[in-house]
């Protein structure tokens, strides 16, 4: 019989076998388990933090966890960001990345970061703020870049920031700032803007008055040498009796320049303010109305919506906002209790006052989110009921107060029954002498009708009687002892004797001679 012969290479079927042979080894193979994600050996891990500082990196590690919500790399040697270098990280909500030496940033060194909400890059070597910089972070609500060498920022810079709430400019260079693009993002969430202690010497104040409240209230531009005027002086004045905390909280650092010429010719005008008496008050506080109502009882607000300047625009694209005096913008329909309500006419509704909502309220009229005019001030002033018994005024009450008392002085003082007790006395008749009555008999003045020796004693008492008048030794009197007493020296006896010298010292004429 025919017998089978193995393969060859030659043979058509040897492609089929050698298939067949590797597939059964990739099968028989034991499958690697996926490596863990490794902490880099410069770092420390925890199940979503991860912290590079102060390790004087030149670069950023590799292979860093996915995990990680928020990154420290601060304090190190980094001098540049290469593209879509977050791109693993696709967790990433906060990137501390300050005190480094980054100069520049690339188009895209911030792509795949659409989560980062907090950034900060303070104590860098940045020049500049270029729009393509920060325009990937669409969730960006706080970016720190104070304490840099940025001397300009692009005025869309923030353009597609809609969420940015706060941004810290300070100690840098600027010159200049583009304060119209800021509009749009004021209206919305933008609470802090922090351009203090740069050299800003001049402001655009009609663009920072026509800006709502909530930015006013964060907006910090102390420590520049902005140049004296009157309207910066009454807006900066006006937000400080407003409370604004930009300027309140800062009111000595508020500096400008009196000559151009000189440039250290700065000067507090907030603290001396006498140099601007003669400036004349604005015309926005001209329009501002005054409201005074009752706790509990509901307020409306409305404005004269004819008023307003931007009218390039159709008036059904108009929609109307509040500030309210806590700097939180009030749009249609309202607050999210309703407690605040906004028609579609413009007018603001407050359902019920409360002393906490007393302030300074604000309409505004927007064609658009970047142009807007300020319709109507209201301060209203939210006041607690009076008593229903209170009939009389503070001063007619103290006015009565001080006449009752008056009254009660003088019947005192002058109409009392006996001030002396001693002399309202009646005098009581003279009794029998008791036991140890010698000072009222010594001070008695009636001679007794009989002699000394024809007193005696009641049963069992030892009475003291008066010799016949003799004035010896200075006119005192000397005392006869009753026969119950035969010892000149007995206690009692010297006692009485004592008592009976000192009255007599204090009746005697004769003057006592020390």
């Amino acid at each position: 019989p025919a017998t089978m012969s193995s393969p060859v290479p030659g043979d058509p079927l040897w492609p089929r076998v050698a298939k067949l042979l590797l597939l059964l080894l990739q099968l028989s193979a034991p499958r690697a388990s996926p490596q863990p994600h490794r902490c880099p050996a410069a770092c420390i891990c925890t199940s979503d933090l991860l912290s590079c500082s102060r390790q004087t990196l030149q670069r950023v590690p590799q292979a860093l966890p996915p995990t990680t919500t928020t990154l420290d790399l601060s304090h190190n040697a980094l001098t540049q960001l290469h593209d879509r270098w977050l791109a693993a990280l696709p967790h990433l909500e906060t990137l501390h990345i300050s005190h480094n030496q980054i100069r520049d940033l690339s188009p895209r060194a911030f792509h795949n970061a659409s989560f980062l909400r907090h950034l900060d890059m303070s104590s860098n070597h940045l020049h500049a703020v270029e729009r393509h910089y920060f325009e990937a972070l669409v969730s960006l609500e706080e970016l720190l870049l104070y304490n840099n060498r940025i001397a300009r920022v692009d005025e869309n810079a923030f353009a597609k920031l809609s969420g940015l709430r706060k941004v810290y400019l300070s100690w840098n260079n600027l010159t200049t700032f583009p304060f119209h693009a800021v509009q749009g993002l004021g209206i919305y969430n933008l609470r802090t803007l922090d351009l203090s202690s740069n050299n800003l010497s001049s402001i655009p104040v009609e663009v920072l008055a026509a800006l709502p409240e909530n930015i006013g209230n964060g907006l910090y531009l102390h420590n520049n040498p902005i140049r004296c005027s009157c309207p910066l002086y009454l807006m900066l004045q006006r937000w400080n009796q407003r409370g604004f905390s930009s300027v309140k909280d800062f009111s000595e650092e508020h500096t400008c320049r009196v000559s151009d010429n000189v440039p250290r010719s700065l000067i507090k005008f907030l603290k001396h303010s006498r140099m601007f008496e003669n400036c004349s008050a604005s015309t926005e506080d001209a329009h501002l109305s005054h409201l005074e109502v009752t706790v509990g009882q509901p307020i409306l607000l409305t404005c004269n919506t004819s008023n307003t300047s931007n009218t390039s625009l159709p008036h059904a694209a108009t929609t109307y906002m509040w500030i309210t005096p806590q700097h939180e913008p009030i749009r249609h329909p309202g607050n999210s209790n309703r407690s605040l309500e906004v028609y579609g006419n413009g007018s603001l509704r407050i359902a019920t006052a409360k002393p906490w909502l007393s302030g300074v309220y604000v309409g505004l009229a927007m064609n658009s989110p970047y142009n807007f005019s300020r319709m109507c001030e209201f301060n209203v002033t939210v006041l607690y009921p009076k008593a229903a018994g209170e009939t009389f005024s503070t001063g007619l009450t103290t006015l009565l107060g001080c006449i009752v008392s008056l009254v009660l002085v003088i019947i005192y003082l002058y109409l009392t029954p006996c001030r002396c007790l001693g002399c309202c006395r009646k005098p009581v008749p003279l009794s029998p002498p008791q036991e140890c009555s010698a000072q009222s008999s010594i001070l008695s003045t009636t001679p007794p009708a009989t002699d000394a020796p024809n007193r005696k004693a009641s049963a069992n008492k030892h009475v003291v009687f008066l010799e016949p008048i003799r004035e010896t030794q200075n006119g005192k009197i000397r005392l006869a002892l009753g026969e119950d007493f035969p010892d000149p020296k007995h206690p009692k006896v010297l006692q009485l004797k004592s008592d009976s010298e000192s009255i007599s010292s204090v009746f005697s004429d004769t003057p006592i001679v020390s």
